[in-house]
């Protein structure tokens, strides 16, 4: 079982392209079941369960902490965990907070393994897309991440292939816990006049965060995992997060890997 969230593309790029060499089954973290992971349960037959996760400032995206923490999934006691995630640059302690939240249900964690993938945040200063030239340096070389990360898998490793940068601990022990207090707010999201109300934000958004008011312009609720989804896919680049996206960039995410 594959098991994955993402927003703009490139863990859902990676979990499908794991999934076809495992045959396995493919299941996307959103909608409902992201919402009440208690009131769903997955059937898992298989003996290995793969994690897909983007990084969020060197850690896990608080929804799928909050999805591993409540899941009901079979078999999942007797099943080996492995962990993929996907980061522009590096992970910091991620590989170690996923360990821990599998201890506390009990389960088997076994290997964690990184994959570069294109920039996709945008929200603070100093922080965009990557060049066209370094994205597509980035989608080159994810196959022969991809390639090991499964032969990881196969081989039934239990360490860690992290790229985890300098000073992970205090990335993932200090940046992260104030970056989702503090930097997690949707309240900046807004649409701007280039708003043609297609409503393809409000259909896409895996938290079903977001909803067409009466003047046919999206509006967010709380229920925001900050994923992206809605800003990149945007067809005329319409939404805004306040002035810190002002002359950013989009990603359309990657196609086949």
């Amino acid at each position: 079982m594959v098991i994955y969230f993402s927003g703009t593309g490139n863990s859902a790029a990676i979990a499908r392209t794991v999934n076809s060499h495992f045959n396995s089954q493919l299941i996307a973290m959103e909608g409902d079941l992201l919402l009440y992971p208690k009131a769903n349960t997955l059937s898992c037959d298989d003996n290995r369960i793969i994690w897909v996760t983007p990084v969020y400032s060197w850690g896990l995206p608080p929804v799928v902490v909050n999805f591993i923490k409540h899941c009901n999934i079979t078999n999942a006691e007797s099943a080996r965990h492995h962990l993929i995630v996907t980061c522009g640059d590096d992970t910091g302690m991620t590989a170690s907070q996923w360990r821990k939240l599998m201890h506390a249900r009990q389960w088997t964690a076994a290997s964690a393994t990184s994959i570069i993938m294109p920039n996709t945040y945008v929200l603070m200063k100093g922080f965009d897309t990557d060049s066209t030239a370094v994205e597509k340096q980035k989608l080159a070389a994810a196959p022969t991440q991809v390639k090991k990360a499964i032969d990881r898998i196969e081989s039934e490793c239990n360490n860690d292939d992290m790229l985890r940068g300098s000073f992970p601990r205090i990335k993932s022990y200090l940046i992260y816990p104030w970056f989702i207090r503090y930097a997690m707010s949707p309240k900046p999201f807004c649409a701007t006049d280039a708003c043609i109300s297609c409503g393809k934000c409000a259909r896409n958004c895996p938290m079903l965060n977001i909803t067409m008011s009466a003047t046919g312009r999206p509006e967010w609720s709380n229920a925001c995992a900050l994923c992206l989804r809605c800003y990149h896919q945007c067809p005329t680049h319409a939404i805004a997060y306040g002035n810190a996206t002002k002359g950013k960039h989009q990603y359309r995410g990657p196609q086949i890997l």
